[in-house]
């Protein structure tokens, strides 16, 4: 999004929330208007459009959303198709259990990436030779919490702006190396 687009976005949010940027200066504004195309540079004029007329109708409190909530609605909108809830994720590892006694790295790739990063195939080898009525009330209670936590981890992420996720990228790959060493 260009720093014109910026600008549309405040006028909008300048003409829905009268409050808003009320009796500030120019330089205020226009101060407002860097920091929100700094923030939201890594999004199309168009995402934020679509985030900004969702906060507006769904917002009851009278205020204007922050940058982070519109971050959070189009990553919501993004995601809509691709996440599971915790029950279906649990419904694709309880399924992935029962072949898991002697497959259990087979099932495993199976998987989505994210249910993935929560659990090893040794886990399900393990859960496939534990006690049903365990597994399906005690693990999966464990597992949808882990899977709703991933979740929540995975859209912070998202969230970021790109030369941060760059940083925490690098960050991550030196402190794997340094376990390595």
């Amino acid at each position: 999004m260009n720093k014109k687009e910026t600008s549309k976005i405040i006028a909008v949010l300048m003409a829905s929330y009268p409050n808003f940027l009320n009796n500030k200066s120019s330089d205020d504004i226009q101060a407002t208007i860097s920091v929100w195309h700094e923030m939201l540079a890594d999004y199309s004029y168009q995402e934020v459009s679509i985030a900004i007329k969702a906060c507006i109708t769904q917002g009851r409190n009278g205020f204007a959303p922050s940058i982070g909530q519109v971050i959070d609605k189009i990553i919501g909108f993004k995601n809509q198709d691709t996440e599971m809830t915790e029950q279906e994720a649990w419904n694709l590892v309880s399924k992935a259990t029962k072949n898991s006694a002697y497959h259990a790295t087979e099932e495993y790739e199976k998987l989505p990436e994210v249910v993935k990063q929560i659990l090893t195939p040794s886990q399900l080898k393990e859960w496939s030779q534990m006690d049903a009525d365990t597994v399906q009330s005690v693990v999966a209670s464990n597992f949808m919490r882990s899977y709703k936590v991933k979740l929540s981890s995975n859209r912070e992420y998202q969230a970021l702006p790109n030369d941060v996720k760059k940083l925490v990228d690098n960050a991550t790959l030196m402190i794997e190396d340094n376990k390595n060493d």
